[in-house]
């Protein structure tokens, strides 16, 4: 199978994961909870509860995925998400709508990017580092897609069809794309001179690097949820901080397209940190101009989401190498997973409290990450292969 379909076709298949999945909550959230009679905190609650639950199943999804390659995991995942898009879609009450987030928590451990990452990992090795980019290229336009046509479903179908709709595009679409256009594995190479080269990583690699991800990841979840009324509380119109956030996933993708051209010859750890500066350089230009400086800073914390995004695939198998990626990929992605749930609670009180000056609170975060990431050197054996 040629790389350039297998890329294409698992970008695809993302881009309809996390629209049916991480994104569905911002527009269904409310319609839910109405149809329901629970408010909307306990909507989003239960949504926190399956990426809690996603970070748990993250290291048994990785060694499977390491055993007998990425293929069929991916595959059950579309199964998964369906059942409990449908489950979702029949709730009459809490318990109901729990069962179908706990479903949804399974499906996407299973579904989203770091099981495709180390699918991507098991097929090409160190050379998987293109076809990372590449996917998320493709998938950075979930939420472009995601959002307007639940919306659209919702407005014209309601709610309950919106869901099972999506789940049956998990089955026509996101199925055949995992199960019939991905390769299988390889064996798994576990031959004396990897497997030395992955114990050759610096001390205290895995644990920098969960810092590094955890921390991150609070500040993607934090503005994912409150980008829109923080800008307004730095002084912009409603209208205006809308836009401004909107411009978000296109500077993700610009970023990206970045990374897959000028950054793609420097070793990862450049463009982790690069990433890592971005969020808090925006924040002192917004702290100094106000509210002129919106767009900047959501086009810079956008950018730095875009390489993070990517980062987290291939820093550690520029470290580490193929070996074990997928155990290690969501031994390191559990913390991280566990504080974007949590961010968004967190931060809104931060933000009650302190108002625009929370961004202290995030870019310090983000600074930290970035010490922690001048802590790792890049081996020049580590040097990522050509994609």
């Amino acid at each position: 199978m040629k790389r350039s379909i297998v890329i294409a076709a698992l970008g695809t298949a993302q881009t309809l994961a996390w629209g049916s999945s991480y994104y569905l909550p911002a527009i269904l959230a409310d319609p839910i909870g109405q149809g329901l009679g629970l408010s909307r905190t306990t909507v989003f609650g239960l949504f926190s509860g399956a990426l809690l639950l996603s970070a748990v199943l993250g290291p048994s999804v990785g060694r499977a995925i390491d055993n007998r390659g990425g293929r069929g995991v991916l595959a059950l995942s579309n199964l998964v998400l369906a059942a409990g898009l449908v489950l979702l879609g029949i709730a009459h009450g809490f318990f109901t709508l729990a069962l179908a987030w706990a479903v949804l928590g399974g499906g996407m451990a299973m579904g989203l990017y770091d099981p495709a990452f180390a699918t991507l990992t098991g097929l090409y090795g160190r050379a998987a580092r293109g076809p990372i980019t590449g996917i998320t290229l493709i998938a950075g336009f979930a939420s472009t897609v995601g959002w307007p046509l639940s919306a659209f479903l919702d407005a014209q179908f309601g709610w309950r069809a919106a869901c099972l709709i999506w789940a049956a595009l998990n089955i026509l679409i996101g199925l055949p794309l995992n199960r019939l256009l991905i390769p299988r594995a390889p064996p798994p190479d576990r031959s004396s001179e990897i497997e030395e080269e992955a114990s050759s990583a610096p001390r205290g690699a895995m644990a920098i690097l969960a810092f590094v991800f955890a921390t991150t990841w609070f500040v993607t979840g934090a503005m994912a949820a409150h980008l829109p009324r923080l800008l307004e509380i730095a002084g912009a119109s409603t209208t205006a901080a809308i836009a401004a956030a909107a411009l978000v996933g296109p500077a993700q993708v610009a970023a990206r397209l970045v990374e897959f051209g000028a950054l793609r010859v420097m070793h990862p750890l450049v463009s982790a940190r690069l990433a890592a500066l971005l969020h808090p350089i925006g924040a002192v230009i917004l702290g100094l101009t106000g509210p002129g400086a919106i767009t900047a800073f959501a086009v810079l914390h956008g950018a730095g989401n875009g390489l993070l995004t990517i980062a987290k695939g291939t820093v550690p198998l520029a470290i580490f190498g193929p070996v074990g990626y997928g155990l290690r990929s969501g031994v390191l992605g559990a913390p991280a997973r566990a504080m974007q749930a949590a961010s968004p609670l967190l931060f809104g009180i931060l933000m009650d409290h302190m108002g625009v000056g929370v961004l202290a609170v995030s870019a310090g975060l983000s600074l930290s990450a970035f010490l922690a990431l001048l802590l790792l050197k890049a081996r020049p054996n580590a040097a990522p292969a050509p994609a």
